[in-house]
C-alpha cells in the first residue's frame, strides 16, 4: 500500500492531462476525465489540486432517506478534497448538469475546509460566495454559481458514500462512480478520478516517463522535426 500522502504529493506535480494519459494507457478509455466542472478559484500557486476523496450527497426533501443532522464540515480530514454531488433525479445530461439553482456550497465551508487543511472542493452543482473562495485561494470546482443556499430544497444524506455523476458520452449515456478515498486531481483541464487500487503504483511510474517523453517531442518540433515521428520514436518502450 502507498503512502497516501506521498501519492498526493506527487500528483500534485502533474497536469490532469498527465494523469489521463497514464489511465488511458492502462485501458481506461475515457482517462478517468469527469467532464462540465469549471475551476472557479484556485490555489495561490495556480498548481494542481489533488486529494482523497471525501464525499457528500445531497437529496430532494422527499427522499425517503432521514436527513443527517450536525453538519459534515468539521470533520473534513487534512489533504482531502471534498466532493459533494446529489442524487441523479437532480442531475442533467445537458447544461447546467445541475437542476438545482440553489448552491451546494459557500464561503464559511470554504472556510472551515481551508483551516482544516483540505485541498480543494469539487461540486457537482452550484457554488455561491465565490469572491470568498478565492479570497481564500481554494480550489474549488462547480458546474455553475448562485445566491442561494441549499436548505430550502434538499437535505443531506450521505458522508463518504459512492456518488453517481451522470455524464452524455457517444454512443451513449453513462454513469461514473466516485467512491471515497479516490485520488482526485484538478487543474485548469478539469477533474480527474484515479482509484486507489494494485495499478496506482504503475501508474505513478508511467506519469514521469511520458512526461520526459513528450518534452523531448517538443523539443523535436521546436527543432522542425515532424510530430508523429518524434511521438514514435520517443514514446518507444513506454
Amino acid at each position: 500500500m502507498l503512502d497516501p500522502s506521498k501519492v498526493i504529493e506527487f500528483l500534485s506535480k502533474y497536469a490532469s492531462c498527465d494523469v489521463s494519459d497514464a489511465l488511458v494507457k492502462r485501458g481506461h478509455k475515457f482517462g478517468g476525465y469527469i467532464p462540465n466542472l469549471n475551476r472557479y478559484s484556485s490555489n495561490a500557486k495556480g498548481t494542481t489540486m489533488a486529494g482523497k476523496a471525501y464525499t457528500i450527497l445531497f437529496a430532494p426533501k422527499d427522499d425517503p432517506r432521514p436527513a443527517i443532522k450536525g453538519g459534515y464540515i468539521d470533520n473534513l480530514p487534512a489533504d482531502s478534497v471534498l466532493v459533494i454531488s446529489t442524487t441523479t433525479n437532480l442531475q442533467k445530461l445537458d447544461s447546467p448538469f445541475t437542476k438545482l439553482n440553489n448552491a451546494l456550497y459557500g464561503g464559511l465551508m470554504s472556510t472551515r475546509a481551508q483551516y482544516l487543511k483540505s485541498n480543494g472542493t469539487v461540486v457537482f452543482g452550484r457554488i455561491r460566495d465565490i469572491d470568498e473562495h478565492r479570497d481564500l485561494h481554494r480550489d474549488v470546482f462547480a458546474y455553475g454559481i448562485g445566491s442561494t443556499a441549499h436548505a430550502p430544497v434538499v437535505k443531506m444524506v450521505g458522508i463518504n458514500v459512492p456518488l453517481e455523476i451522470l455524464i452524455d458520452e457517444y454512443p451513449e449515456p453513462r454513469k461514473e462512480i466516485i467512491n471515497p478515498g479516490d485520488y482526485i486531481v484538478g487543474d485548469n483541464n478539469g477533474i480527474v478520478k484515479v482509484e486507489d487500487n494494485a495499478e496506482l503504483e504503475t501508474l505513478i511510474d508511467y506519469i514521469p516517463k511520458r512526461v520526459n517523453a513528450d518534452n523531448l517531442v517538443k523539443e523535436d518540433i521546436l527543432k522542425g522535426e515532424k510530430c508523429n515521428p518524434s511521438q514514435k520514436k520517443r514514446r518507444a518502450g513506454l
